[in-house]
């Protein structure tokens, strides 16, 4: 079952959709503005599983998630100061693994696919 939140975005053409799957494999659709990250468009649903206590600066790991393999490769590459993050994050690290936090929503995105870690923290 997926249970849809909608966020308000500036227009029709400026929302892009992501799916949160959790751990219980239940997906969460949440529609946000591009140029919103991840991790934002997480918290400001009320998504559980993303944390994101540093505020989005990329230096604590609590928005961890594992991008769908589909979407994986349209994404940005991860730098250097992500990459050192997720070697330190509570729940296994993937090829897939990526902070939300670091995530932009572009219109090329919308659909976006991700699974939340059973445990951030």
């Amino acid at each position: 079952m997926i249970k849809k939140h909608f966020l308000i975005a500036r227009s029709e053409s400026d929302a892009v959709k992501i799916r949160f799957r959790n751990a219980s494999g239940d997906i969460r659709e949440v529609t946000a503005s591009a140029g919103t990250c991840v991790k934002d468009a997480a918290l400001q649903a009320e998504v559980a599983g993303i944390i994101g206590v540093c505020g989005g600066y990329a230096n604590c790991a609590t928005c961890h998630v594992y991008v769908d393999e589909d979407w994986f490769d349209r994404l940005p590459p991860v730098d250097e100061a992500e990459d050192v993050m997720l070697d330190g994050t509570l729940s296994e690290r993937t090829p897939f693994s990526r902070l939300a936090c670091q995530l932009l929503l572009t219109p090329e995105l919308d659909g976006l696919t991700v699974s939340l870690p059973e445990s951030q923290m």
